[in-house]
């Protein structure tokens, strides 16, 4: 691929490095550098408009938790897919929750590491809760059942250590969260397989999905492929081609 001076005048040194290895796509490359040719990033700090309307307001309780709905209040997610796919749609994968089969890495946290089937799910108790689901934007948002497991029961199941301080899940479409263990272990974070007592469907997150219902939309990653255990912390994620 030939880039012009100017072209590569605009770009970074990271953008050009991935240049070089084939990593990323011309369309990828323009739209990084249109930004910076048409306008100048400012030399000092200076008032900029917000975002209107962004955040919303998320409903908590006093003690930070999520408030619960009763099961008649539940129905569907309203509101755009929120995929990392360059189309915003579903990524291929295995929908299936009962052909689940999810990376467990403890990385010496843990008396368990492998993969994680639903059988293993199967055997800690069932839980469901009906919460609000509200992204930061206005929508996606919606009351939803969800029904799965607590994480503190699967973490205890892996025979997880007190000295483990984060997990990082990560998703079909490249996505990702980190989260610490104490909030993990709240009582309302759950590993869910079932949406409004029915699979969670593709579009929302089959087979597996975490939820963190006093968090924003996005902490509840939708599609986990893989867990990973870490202390003090985990670095990052390889970059996607």
């Amino acid at each position: 691929m030939d880039i012009t001076r100017r072209d590569a005048l605009a770009l970074s040194s990271s953008t050009l490095a991935g240049l070089s290895l084939g990593m990323i796509s011309a369309g990828r490359i323009a739209a990084q550098a249109a930004p910076q040719q048409t306008q100048e990033w400012p030399g000092t700090l200076m008032e900029t408009p917000l975002r209107e309307g962004f955040p919303v307001p998320l409903p908590l309780n006093p003690d930070g938790s999520a408030p619960e709905h009763p099961e008649s209040a539940a129905g569907p997610i309203e509101g755009p897919l929120m995929w990392r796919t360059a189309d915003r749609t579903t990524p291929p994968g295995e929908y299936d929750y009962r052909q689940m089969a999810i990376k467990v890495d403890t990385r010496g946290l843990a008396r368990l590491r492998g993969t994680l089937r639903f059988a293993d799910l199967e055997r800690l108790p069932r839980v469901s809760g009906t919460y609000l689901l509200q992204c930061g934007a206005p929508v996606p948002h919606g009351i939803v059942k969800w029904t799965g497991v607590r994480f503190s029961d699967f973490a205890d199941m892996l025979g997880l250590v007190p000295g483990a301080q984060y997990a990082r899940f990560l998703a079909t479409d490249g996505q990702y969260v980190d989260e610490d263990i104490e909030t993990l272990r709240h009582r309302q974070v759950m590993l869910a397989w079932m949406m409004n007592d029915e699979p969670i469907p593709a579009d929302h997150g089959a087979p597996l999905r975490l939820v963190i219902p006093f968090r924003y939309g996005r902490r509840s990653l939708k599609a986990i492929t893989e867990i990973v255990f870490g202390t003090p912390a985990l670095p990052a994620p390889p970059i996607l081609s």
